[in-house]
């Protein structure tokens, strides 16, 4: 995925301010799943979401104003119930910038554990 980095994306020295890896880290997600033929607001409709269990990232570049970011997603694990993603984030340059390992669980309307339909597990893999 593709993201451009606009100046409400950064900190009063043009640099991104981390937090929003996140929002960046969510989008990424979404794109590789619709890539995958699955939609989160199917999903969402039926009753099932994926929220995040944990998250890690791991800096080792800034991104700056006026950048361009392409993010790589990959399948890192899949079980019954959870769904581990890596992405690796580079600048225009080609330059690493960071990894984040982002470890999901399925639930359901009430928030308690679900198990991830077959169809989406094929899907991913």
């Amino acid at each position: 995925m593709k993201k451009r980095i606009y100046y409400h994306d950064t900190d009063c020295g043009g640099v991104v301010y981390y937090g929003n890896y996140l929002k960046y880290l969510e989008e990424a997600r979404t794109e590789f799943l619709e890539e995958k033929g699955i939609s989160l607001k199917d999903l969402m409709d039926k009753g099932l979401w994926f929220v995040v269990r944990k998250q890690e990232i791991e800096y080792k570049a800034p991104a700056y104003y006026g950048d361009i970011l392409e993010i790589k997603t990959f399948l890192k694990e899949i079980t019954s119930h959870r769904i581990v993603f890596l992405c690796e984030t580079y600048n225009q340059k080609g330059i690493f910038l960071n990894k984040a390992i982002t470890d999901l669980v399925c639930v359901d309307k009430n928030l308690k554990l679900s198990e991830i339909p077959s169809e989406i597990s094929e899907k991913v893999k």
